[in-house]
């Protein structure tokens, strides 16, 4: 363990220009030396807190991640290179930030943060930066944290936009005074799924880090009872109040955070377009169901359902249950998504994803079934 109270010259050094700040100084400095923080999540949010949190000091930074570095991570994901493809991101992160900052203390959690092992991760730091793409962990993490009496930094975006705020600092309002419950996991899209410009992450993920260093130093006025809505498109910024409520600072235990939509690939049915081609040839009795928007539905169909994906949690009572059933996107990943959805939510097993969706479909068979 490195001395959290003594400054090196090599440090020293490296942290000159902040120590010279005469608002900031040494004093300042030791504190973030002394400071623990755990990041969750070391994606697009992630990978920049990081980046500044280590370069400013931060002595004791936690790595939250189960997911592994892929090609579609790195237009986003500046910790990564093509030559970490296929490494966890927590051992891909670590090593490079070592090479960036030597002096700071890096511990891995190469896990999926759960009911059974938050309460025992967090509790040994004194920030979480909060940066996951799924609603299952934010609650989770706002949970822990008020249990625990620890701020919260969250950040959040979508296509090009992005949100930022500081939950349950200094009995200010909690996650949940904002948003009370989870909205239902098929009307909050993934970055996988709507897109998101790679240069937006890297934006809020630096306002991250920003208000990070601001609670542990106590500098400035932190983001706390206050919403950041920032649009990228127009660089317009948008501050909200936000209220502290009782009903929901005051909890004592953990709930239940159930993960509809877990993208495991691995554990979904998949048929392939000259499988299902077969199968309508031979008039099987199955159901197809196209759960893509009505006019991409009408411009091209292969004469299933039409069940938009925010109308399956409404619908799902429509899906067979004795028929194989088959899932039809545009590209496969959606199908995915929905597929996880209805088998951990509604005990569906017979449900299956074309693969490569309605693209694979055009690619083999052209269009040669389109809606009367």
């Amino acid at each position: 363990m490195k001395n959290q109270n003594i400054f090196s010259q090599e440090e020293i050094r490296r942290y000159n220009r902040q120590i010279i700040l005469s608002e900031f100084g040494q004093k300042n400095q030791k504190k973030l030396k002394n400071a623990k923080v755990l990041v969750i999540g070391a994606g697009g949010l992630g990978c920049p807190v990081l980046m500044y949190l280590s370069a400013a000091g931060v002595g004791t930074i936690g790595i939250l991640d189960y997911d592994i570095v892929d090609e579609s991570n790195l237009h986003r994901q500046i910790l990564f290179s093509s030559e970490d493809i296929d490494k966890p991101k927590v051992m891909a992160a670590k090593e490079r930030l070592l090479k960036q900052n030597p002096f700071i203390n890096y511990n891995t959690h190469f896990t999926k943060l759960n009911k059974n092992n938050a309460i025992e991760i967090i509790q040994n730091y004194d920030i979480v930066v909060e940066g996951s793409d799924n609603f299952s962990t934010k609650y989770l993490v706002n949970d822990c944290c008020v249990i625990l009496n620890k701020p919260f930094v969250l950040g959040a975006i979508n296509k090009f936009e992005g949100q930022l705020s500081v939950f349950n600092y200094k009995n200010g309002p909690t996650y949940r005074c904002f948003c009370p419950e989870p909205p239902d996991p098929l009307e909050a899209p993934t970055c996988s799924e709507t897109g998101v410009i790679g240069v937006l992450p890297g934006i809020i993920g630096c306002l991250q880090a920003n208000e990070t260093i601001k609670i542990i130093t106590g500098l400035g006025d932190v983001l706390s009872g206050k919403l950041l809505l920032f649009d990228s498109l127009t660089l317009n910024y948008n501050l909200f109040n936000l209220s502290r409520n009782d009903k929901y600072s005051n909890l004592k235990e953990l709930g239940d955070y159930p993960d509809y939509c877990i993208n495991d690939d691995q554990s979904i049915k998949q048929i392939s377009a000259t499988e299902l081609k077969q199968k309508i040839t031979n008039n099987d009795d199955i159901q197809i169901i196209d759960i893509r928007e009505p006019s991409d539905y009408v411009d091209f169909n292969i004469n299933g359902e039409s069940i938009p994906m925010s109308e399956i949690p409404e619908k799902h009572n429509k899906i067979s249950r004795t028929k194989q059933v088959v899932l039809i996107c545009e590209y496969g990943i959606k199908c995915i998504r929905v597929i996880n959805y209805l088998e951990n939510k509604y005990g569906f097993t017979n449900l299956y994803c074309l693969s490569n969706g309605i693209r694979g479909w055009k690619y083999y068979f052209g269009e040669k079934v389109k809606s009367e």
